[in-house]
């Protein structure tokens, strides 16, 4: 395994405190340089900070995160960036980025007498870069995140977002996610069952909407801190079932079945580099490349209850709506249908609004411009404002609520700025 070893879970110690008593955000840890948010984020928009932490510990980043809500601070925890979009104007407070890399992996590869295998348990931090990891979990045959290649982020983002792609969603294979209660001042681990995962959403998330049930609502950094994730993974070379036709497709398999996880990776990779949605220069491709300067689908697939689907056109594209957890945890399996509702495409309610790619609202010399590649993509062509970027968006979901009576939902975290 290539990725270094995560260390034991450190003891925190206290935050330091400034002369009158009031604790720094900035005072408990090293800081670097203050980027602006337009250096932290895939969209490269968004201003100034007043503050800003690298945190290469969890004693470090439970510190800061602490140090910055004994303040009154606002706080942003970020990790690749690639999930924001972030006003002009900046973030006035403190801006903390968690850079810990490495997992710590625990294999049971025999089988028992009644035919059950064991797995890999993995413990990763939340700094870790996702794409190295599931590079990582298909080379030793870790099985169950191979359809999210290429998701651009960190291990700690994604049950946060319960991120999802080509049939395969992170719940899969979550075990538990280590937090830091922003309420309490302690640390919360919650199993499978808590976490209320659903299509991209998760407890975590809904408590920076919420509050988590005390106080004001957490915002823009949810209540729970994630500080690691625990993934429990079976063992093999072949990959979870296939759970979206246009994978399946490329590989030549049914929906439902299982192909090599190299394979699925490798066309997984291929589908994204085609519409733009990786990162700039990853794959080999030239940089810059405009329609990879984005958050990725900036917009959800609307998820419909099943009798006002039928309300969509007839050649409106309709997917199953499964279970966030397989079916079975005895073998590989898909989530159970849940017939009561209907997912539609975001991406397909954009082009028959009259959205095509490459729209922009100045003409082709727009500095946002949906992407050239997928409709999906709100995109900066290298010199566009956050304002910019917020315009295009606001257009297009108000010409799909408009021509469809459908309002979109952004995916990505929009911080100082509102669609």
């Amino acid at each position: 395994m290539s990725l270094s070893a995560v260390p034991a879970s450190p003891t925190t110690e206290p935050s330091a405190t400034t002369a009158d008593g009031a604790t720094s955000a900035t005072s408990a840890v090293s800081t670097t340089s203050t980027p602006a948010l337009s250096e932290l984020t895939t969209l490269r928009v968004g201003g100034p900070v007043d503050a800003y932490v690298e945190a290469e510990s969890e004693a470090e980043l439970i510190d800061a995160v602490r140090a910055a809500d004994d303040a009154g601070q606002p706080l942003l925890v970020i990790g690749g960036g690639s999930n924001l979009l972030v006003a002009d104007e900046g973030f006035a407070g403190v801006v903390v980025r968690d850079v810990r890399q490495g997992l710590d992996a625990d294999l049971a590869d025999s089988c028992g007498t009644d035919g059950a295998c064991g797995g890999a348990s993995l413990r990763l931090p939340a700094g870790q870069d996702w794409d190295a990891f599931v590079a990582e979990a298909v080379a030793n045959e870790w099985v169950g995140v191979e359809a999210l290649s290429g998701i651009p982020g960190t291990v700690g983002a994604a049950p946060v977002q319960n991120i999802g792609a080509y049939g395969q969603e992170v719940s899969g294979v979550v075990a538990s996610v280590r937090t830091w209660d922003r309420a309490t001042g302690g640390m919360k681990t919650f199993p499978l069952a808590s976490l209320g995962f659903g299509y991209r959403t998760s407890l975590l998330k809904r408590t920076m909407r919420t509050g988590g049930g005390e106080g004001a609502p957490w915002y823009p950094t949810p209540r729970y801190v994630v500080l690691e994730v625990n993934l429990q993974m079976r063992l093999g070379s072949l990959s979870a079932p296939v759970g979206y036709g246009e994978l399946a497709r490329r590989l030549g398999v049914e929906v439902g079945s299982r192909a090599p996880s190299a394979e699925v990776r490798e066309a997984v990779l291929e589908l994204r580099g085609g519409k733009g949605m990786l990162l700039d220069g990853v794959g080999g491709a030239p940089a810059p490349d405009h329609d990879r300067w984005s958050a990725g689908s900036f917009f959800t697939n609307p998820v419909l209850p099943a009798d006002a689907a039928e309300d969509l056109p007839e050649d409106a594209p309709r997917f199953p709506v499964r279970s966030a957890t397989p079916e079975s945890t005895v073998g590989p399996a898909l989530g159970v249908v849940d017939p009561t509702l209907v997912k539609t495409s975001a991406a397909w309610l954009i082009e028959h609004a009259g959205f095509t790619k490459g729209f922009g609202l100045a003409g082709e010399h727009s500095p946002a411009r949906l992407s050239t590649r997928h409709t999906l993509a709100v995109t900066n062509r290298g010199g566009a404002t956050a304002a910019d970027l917020v315009a295009l968006a606001r257009t297009v979901r108000d010409g799909v609520k408009d021509a469809f009576g459908i309002e979109l939902e952004a995916e990505p975290v929009l911080v100082g700025t509102a669609l």
